[in-house]
């Protein structure tokens, strides 16, 4: 595990407070955790904190949400960011998924509560509530419109929905036990899902109907990702495909398994392409290019993954032991929430890290 500088997670509230207090610390891996403090000394005419700190640690920059920290006896230094809204209005329990439009317009989310709306990201305001599946939703996508939503669940079903009215559009059932992760292909007129009975089904999403039972395997496949390969790699012969079936061509499936197998096949012919072994259950996948993937497991670790040559990752890295739960490309980077509630956003070419703080120790079950 790499070294890793923390902070209390409602740090930016308690700094703000007179004497207020919070704790830091520095954990490297065969020594003793350094521990530490920041305490407030009041509040800039600008709004801008104003803090001192313990002799092992030194505040580089402050400003209103944004915190960077050093530790120079291991040289090491990470940037903290505290969120600049917070909504509490939409769900009463946990949130256990959530997206956002490509307008940026408007969240989707599922709950512990057994909710699942559509709301509107600059106030919170719920657009519409999405009522349906039978048990918990598992996992939720905007279509590339904005105006409708894919949602998989524990009921083994999976839904698709208007956003304007919260109707129900199409129920898709096939699967055998709880669905865990859904794709959308294309422009959506395909979708795709994988489920705690180890298929992954692509469907005609208008019509309900399954095109293929893509993969059917015996090990529950956690988490999916579709991705443009075109000519990187050999995705088996081309065929002529079901008429229902739109946009697969050229198109690499990933899949993450529980039986700590990574998995690569051509969405188009159904052939597997590769398989990564990892040493853990898989949670999560990503594209992060045409050729490179990130898949996270059970016990903290994220491995980067080139398709062409899968036989061992090109990069290893953990911030946490416990388990990596989302992962999602940023920028030239990407984002990492782990069991514990940290998340990650590595510099490239750089080993300093930006962290988002806010959940408390709760798990961050989803990034965007």
């Amino acid at each position: 595990m790499a070294a890793m500088l923390s902070i209390q997670g409602d740090w930016d509230q308690v700094l703000r407070e007179a004497e207020g207090e919070v704790w830091v610390s520095c954990k490297i891996p065969g020594k003793p955790t350094i521990r530490g403090s920041l305490t407030s000394k009041g509040i800039s005419s600008d709004g801008v904190l104003e803090v001192t700190t313990s002799e092992e640690f030194v505040v580089q920059e402050v400003t209103k949400n944004k915190i960077t920290l050093s530790c120079p006896g291991e040289n090491i230094s990470s940037t903290f960011l505290s969120p600049y809204a917070s909504f509490s209005n939409v769900h009463e329990k946990n949130v256990s998924y959530l997206d956002i439009s490509s307008g940026g317009d408007l969240g989707v989310s599922s709950s512990t509560d057994q909710t699942f709306k559509v709301w509107e990201t600059h106030n919170a305001e719920v657009k519409s509530v999405l009522e349906g599946h039978t048990m918990d939703v598992f996992c939720c996508k905007f279509f590339p419109s904005g105006q409708e939503v894919l949602s998989g669940g524990l009921d083994s079903l999976v839904k698709v929905w208007s956003v304007n009215d919260g109707s129900c559009l199409a129920t898709l059932k096939g699967h055998r036990g709880s669905i865990l992760d859904i794709a959308v292909v294309a422009d959506g007129q395909n979708v795709i899902s994988s489920g705690q009975d180890g298929t992954a089904r692509l469907w005609d999403s208008a019509q309900g109907s399954c095109i293929s039972v893509v993969d059917d395997s015996y090990s529950p496949i956690n988490a999916i990702a579709v991705g443009e390969v075109g000519n990187s790699l050999n995705l088996g012969s081309s065929k002529e495909a079901p008429s229902k079936e739109v946009g697969t061509e050229g198109k690499l499936l990933i899949l993450a398994r529980e039986d700590k197998s990574l998995e690569g096949v051509s969405l188009h012919s159904r052939q597997s392409v590769f398989i990564f072994e990892g040493s853990d259950p898989f949670n999560c996948c990503t594209f992060i290019s045409s050729v490179g993937v990130l898949a996270g497991d059970l016990n903290g670790n994220i491995f980067h993954v080139d398709i062409r040559n899968p036989k061992t990752a090109v990069e290893t890295v953990s911030w946490s032991e416990r388990p990596v739960l989302s992962l999602v490309p940023f920028r030239d980077t990407y984002i990492a929430s782990y069991g514990n509630g940290t998340c990650y956003i590595p510099s490239k070419g750089s080993d300093h890290v930006l962290q988002l703080t806010g959940p408390q120790k709760q798990p961050v079950f989803q990034v965007m």
